[in-house]
Protein backbone atom coordinates (compact mmCIF):
# COMPACT_ATOMS: atom_id res chain seq x y z
CA UNK A 1 0.00 0.00 0.00
CA UNK A 2 1.34 3.35 -0.97
CA UNK A 3 1.56 6.60 1.63
CA UNK A 4 -0.34 10.04 0.58
CA UNK A 5 -0.77 13.05 2.70
CA UNK A 6 -3.07 15.63 2.18
CA UNK A 7 -2.21 18.87 3.16
CA UNK A 8 -5.10 21.92 3.59
CA UNK A 9 -6.07 24.49 5.82
CA UNK A 10 -9.27 24.17 6.53
CA UNK A 11 -10.66 26.63 4.04
CA UNK A 12 -13.76 26.33 1.74
CA UNK A 13 -11.90 24.85 -1.43
CA UNK A 14 -9.66 22.76 0.84
CA UNK A 15 -12.67 21.08 2.70
CA UNK A 16 -14.02 20.33 -0.64
CA UNK A 17 -10.89 19.13 -2.01
CA UNK A 18 -11.11 16.76 0.75
CA UNK A 19 -14.59 15.23 0.03
CA UNK A 20 -13.60 15.14 -3.58
CA UNK A 21 -10.25 12.84 -2.60
CA UNK A 22 -11.94 10.61 -0.34
CA UNK A 23 -14.53 9.45 -3.32
CA UNK A 24 -11.56 9.35 -5.63
CA UNK A 25 -8.49 7.32 -3.78
CA UNK A 26 -8.67 3.81 -3.88
CA UNK A 27 -8.25 2.81 -0.12
CA UNK A 28 -6.55 -0.32 -0.87
CA UNK A 29 -3.86 1.25 -3.08
CA UNK A 30 -3.28 4.38 -0.56
CA UNK A 31 -3.21 5.38 2.96
CA UNK A 32 -3.97 8.93 2.97
CA UNK A 33 -3.31 10.90 5.75
CA UNK A 34 -5.30 14.23 6.62
CA UNK A 35 -2.97 17.21 7.36
CA UNK A 36 -4.60 20.25 8.67
CA UNK A 37 -1.73 22.85 8.55
CA UNK A 38 -3.85 25.71 10.24
CA UNK A 39 -4.42 23.01 13.84
CA UNK A 40 -0.87 21.44 12.91
CA UNK A 41 1.78 24.54 12.17
CA UNK A 42 4.30 22.39 13.75
CA UNK A 43 4.18 20.01 9.99
CA UNK A 44 4.36 23.35 8.08
CA UNK A 45 8.01 22.78 7.51
CA UNK A 46 7.17 19.14 6.69
CA UNK A 47 4.99 20.31 3.80
CA UNK A 48 7.41 22.61 2.59
CA UNK A 49 10.76 20.21 2.25
CA UNK A 50 8.02 17.74 0.21
CA UNK A 51 7.14 20.59 -2.33
CA UNK A 52 4.06 21.87 -1.03
CA UNK A 53 3.78 25.17 -2.46
CA UNK A 54 0.05 25.70 -1.46
CA UNK A 55 -3.01 23.74 -0.03
CA UNK A 56 -4.59 21.95 -0.80
CA UNK A 57 -1.80 19.65 -1.91
CA UNK A 58 -1.46 15.74 -2.50
CA UNK A 59 1.78 14.32 -1.94
CA UNK A 60 1.85 10.95 -3.55
CA UNK A 61 4.98 9.02 -3.23
CA UNK A 62 6.89 12.06 -2.53
CA UNK A 63 5.54 14.19 -5.40
CA UNK A 64 2.99 16.82 -4.53
CA UNK A 65 0.48 17.75 -6.60
CA UNK A 66 -1.17 21.07 -6.17
CA UNK A 67 -5.22 21.02 -5.89
CA UNK A 68 -6.92 24.12 -7.48
CA UNK A 69 -5.75 26.80 -4.92
CA UNK A 70 -6.52 27.41 -1.44
CA UNK A 71 -3.54 29.35 0.22
CA UNK A 72 0.21 29.43 -0.32
CA UNK A 73 2.06 27.93 2.26
CA UNK A 74 3.33 31.25 3.58
CA UNK A 75 0.27 33.15 4.37
CA UNK A 76 -0.08 29.97 6.57
CA UNK A 77 3.26 31.11 8.64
Amino acid sequence: MSHAIFYHAGCPVCVEAEQKLAEAVDPKRYQVEIVHLGEDPARLAEAEQAGVQSVPALVLNGTPFHINHGADLAALK
